[in-house]
């Protein structure tokens, strides 16, 4: 072996050495342990808003004459909509589409949704029980969730009751690996609904009613708060 080869394996050999110490310390158990702790805390809270859907339809051999009906009743809805307090309204879907008898077009199906939301349950029943019965309008579908007023006072509220929870656990950690005291290493909060499903009405069975009044039971929607982190160990030994 030449002097210059020579040279270059001291040199790798002198390389090695001198980051052994380091890897090894790089692979070494840290000397503060840090374990990654969850908890949840949930509540059913009570549904305080209601969405009702409905619908006029009309058929006609004029599709102009179809639209005309159709525009006229949607029109008279949110005449009444906006005369009761406390109700918000918007216009949703609107289609017309050719109904056909074997290969021609014997009609026209025009149809327009509204879609009511409030707080106020029995104005809100009232007024789709009024719209059924005095302009056809026929109800699609009804929904329930959480106002973010109330969601958020109670997402503070399970949020305390999840940092408890996650303390203790932190804490049991702790004591379950020996150390001497913990403390908080990075923690995230995290906040998550599942808002139970509501039936939706059979739209042959709420247009045969019409007359009859609306009845509804609003439910509660689920509120989960999860905080997950680091729970760094003090004085904890370096193995079990």
């Amino acid at each position: 072996m030449n002097s210059t080869k020579l040279s270059v394996v001291l040199l790798n050999v002198s390389l090695a050495i001198a980051f052994a110490p380091r890897a090894l310390a790089d692979s070494a158990i840290p000397a503060q342990p840090v374990v990654t702790v969850s908890a949840s805390a949930t509540a059913s809270v009570p549904n305080d808003r209601m969405v009702a859907t409905l619908r006029a339809e009309a058929e006609n051999a004029s599709a102009t004459a179809a639209a005309n009906d159709v525009n006229k009743r949607i029109a008279t809805a949110l005449a009444q909509v906006k005369s009761v307090p406390g109700i918000d309204v918007q216009t949703a879907s609107y289609s017309t589409f050719p109904v056909y008898d074997k290969t021609q077009i014997s009609r026209w199906h025009v149809t327009q949704s509204l879609n009511l939301e409030g707080s106020d349950f029995p104005a809100l029943t009232s007024l789709v029980s009024r719209l059924q019965s005095d302009y056809g309008l026929l109800l699609s579908g009804i929904s329930f969730s959480v106002s973010p007023k109330t969601r958020a006072e109670a997402e503070d509220n399970l949020t305390q009751q999840a940092i408890a929870t996650w303390q203790q656990r932190a804490a049991s950690a702790a004591k379950s690996f020996r150390a001497t005291g913990w403390r908080a290493g990075r923690v995230s909060i995290q906040t998550n609904d599942f808002a139970r499903p509501q039936p939706m009405p059979r739209v042959g069975a709420m247009a045969a009613q019409a007359a009859a009044p609306v009845n509804v039971e609003a439910g509660t929607s689920d509120v989960t708060v999860t905080v997950s982190g680091e729970a760094v160990l003090d004085g904890a030994p370096p193995g079990r």
